[in-house]
């Protein structure tokens, strides 16, 4: 089973989804970024009517405190970072377990949103860690459909 997401806008890329056994693996390029680190998550609505905004927030179907993409819990949409280089490109390759494409926690019909700035991956302090990570702005969001 395989799903895409394709974002527009200044910020650009196409991101894939294959799932494989209990394995999601997540890959593709984002470019038109500043270079360093920007959230890359799932947040729960594939509504782009007022942009990226109305995508509401991670997903987050257990209700648990955002963290990092290793830790346990974490928000299902809790993917962590991409980097991006000196061009603004950043490569996506992850493998995640608890990102879906089938089932009650599927992702299919959500939004892959790309942030401004850094995830802090719940550990930051700031009043938003344990909610967003501290991100800051969306610079880019894409709903997940049925791949080929």
């Amino acid at each position: 089973m395989s799903a895409v997401c394709n974002l527009e806008g200044d910020v650009s890329g196409t991101i894939r989804f294959v799932q494989e056994g209990t394995d999601c693996v997540i890959t593709g390029t984002v470019q038109g970024l500043t270079p360093g680190n920007h959230g890359f998550h799932i947040h729960e609505f594939g509504d782009r009517t007022e942009g990226c905004t109305s995508t509401g927030g991670h997903w987050n179907p257990t209700k648990v405190d955002h963290a990092g993409p290793d830790d346990n819990p974490r928000h299902f949409g809790d993917l962590g970072n991409i980097t991006a280089d000196a061009n603004g490109k950043a490569e996506v390759n992850i493998t995640d377990k608890l990102v879906t494409l089938h089932g009650e926690y599927s992702v299919i019909g959500r939004a892959v949103v790309v942030h401004a700035g850094e995830d802090d991956l719940g550990l930051g302090g700031f009043p938003d860690s344990k909610t967003t990570g501290h991100a800051g702005g969306r610079v880019a969001c894409g709903v997940i459909g049925f791949g080929k």
